[in-house]
């Protein structure tokens, strides 16, 4: 090879050299940076995460159509995120008592639960006011209206910050009004209830302590062991399947129905705050929309549901069915009206609450009642009188 050549050959090795060189640290240099990969077209390489994992728990019994409910606002955001959450739920009992719920949530033991804030009546008992009084006569759906637009919400979370629980709350599912309760003689005056040793929880202890009952709150899984043991005389829990399902009509035979001590309750979804905050912002608007998707199913099913069960109690366990005299019912709000104002006095939370109830429910409960036409004499004229819901004593 000549001098010339050997020369030409070097100077292109050199080249070579210095452009395998300068690839080199180009792509050395383009992978630190990441992104800068991506935009000259190099794809990235990005570790895939798996599903977001949550452990709940509900504070009813398994058999109950409540726990059923809560079974399926999980499946509904375990569809709707594609698997990317996955929401476990448990019973009651199984982590934490029912009433203990909150404080678990809160602390991180469990990462959200299914229940009612009625439950937290211990902690603050304004909380009572989402469902445990007559709610000036509005129903469940009503209340949770107040709560979405007429700025329950805004009072939800300054009354959680006041206890310091580390929640984020989404009250839904709208219960129709639950029965006076089950008996072992049919109550036909208020005086019936001095001295009777009753079950029930939130601002409704107070009612029936005003219409002289010996009141003591029990979890639903409680409750008819109780009254078949004798330390109860009579209990309320919420509608015609739980109340078959957890056992009332094997220990009373008495079913009294209408009340205005829960005449608007509703469930509540709850998240660990911390826990719901780090979900992608996807996740949450996911869980937001499932929370009215799942409240308006529950409102159908258990239309479905009570009304089957409703029969049942009647047909096959031989129940005897009582509307709730005026009477009582007139009494229940004269006492509601001494409760709220011993409260109110104690409690500024509690007062701002009914204050905007109040102001609410006063338009919206006559925009309802001028409105919506009695359902009860169309029933009566295709069914006739006889066969109406509930029997007069």
């Amino acid at each position: 090879m000549s001098k010339s050549n050997s020369g030409s050959q070097k100077n292109s090795d050199q080249v070579k050299a210095q452009k395998g060189m300068s690839r080199r640290k180009f792509l050395a240099s383009a992978l630190a940076a990441g992104g800068a990969a991506a935009t000259m077209g190099f794809p990235a390489i990005v570790k895939a995460q798996g599903p977001i994992s949550m452990r709940w728990q509900s504070t009813w019994p398994t058999k109950d159509i409540f726990h059923e409910y809560a079974l399926d606002f999980a499946k509904k955001v375990n569809d709707m995120t594609g698997g990317d959450l996955k929401i476990e739920v448990l019973p009651a009992g199984a982590v934490v008592p029912a009433f203990n719920l909150l404080d678990a949530v809160s602390k991180g033991t469990l990462d959200g639960g299914h229940g009612v804030l009625v439950y937290h009546y211990g902690k603050q008992n304004a909380l009572a006011l989402w469902g445990s009084s007559p709610a000036f006569g509005m129903d469940a759906n009503m209340l949770l209206s107040w709560h979405k637009y007429g700025g329950g919400k805004a009072l939800l979370q300054k009354i959680y910050d006041s206890i310091g629980a580390n929640v984020v709350s989404f009250p839904y599912g709208p219960m129709p009004t639950q029965p006076l309760g089950w008996f072992k003689k049919p109550i036909s005056k208020p005086d019936d209830f001095k001295g009777l040793k009753f079950r029930t929880v939130g601002i409704s202890i107070d009612l029936f302590t005003g219409l002289g009952a010996a009141v003591n709150a029990l979890p639903g899984g409680e409750i008819v062991p109780a009254l078949d043991r004798g330390l109860l005389d009579g209990a309320e829990f919420n509608n015609a399947s739980s109340d078959r399902l957890l056992g009332f009509p094997d220990v009373s035979k008495v079913y009294m129905l209408q009340s205005f001590h829960q005449s608007a309750e509703q469930f509540e979804v709850m998240f660990n705050k911390d826990k719901f905050n780090a979900l992608p912002d996807k996740v949450k608007a996911i869980i937001e929309n499932a929370v009215e998707a799942a409240s308006a199913d529950m409102s159908w099913k258990a239309i479905d549901r009570y009304s089957k069960d409703y029969i049942e109690l009647q047909t096959k366990d031989k129940v005897k069915v009582y509307k709730t005299p005026d009477s009582v019912l007139q009494k229940q709000l004269e006492i509601f009206d001494e409760v709220i104002k011993k409260y109110s006095e104690k409690n500024p939370l509690f007062k701002e609450v009914l204050d905007s109830q109040y102001a609410f429910a006063k338009r919206a409960v006559a925009w309802d009642m001028d409105t919506n036409v009695n359902r009860r004499m169309a029933y009566n004229h295709y069914f006739g009188a006889k066969k109406a819901p509930a029997k007069k004593k």
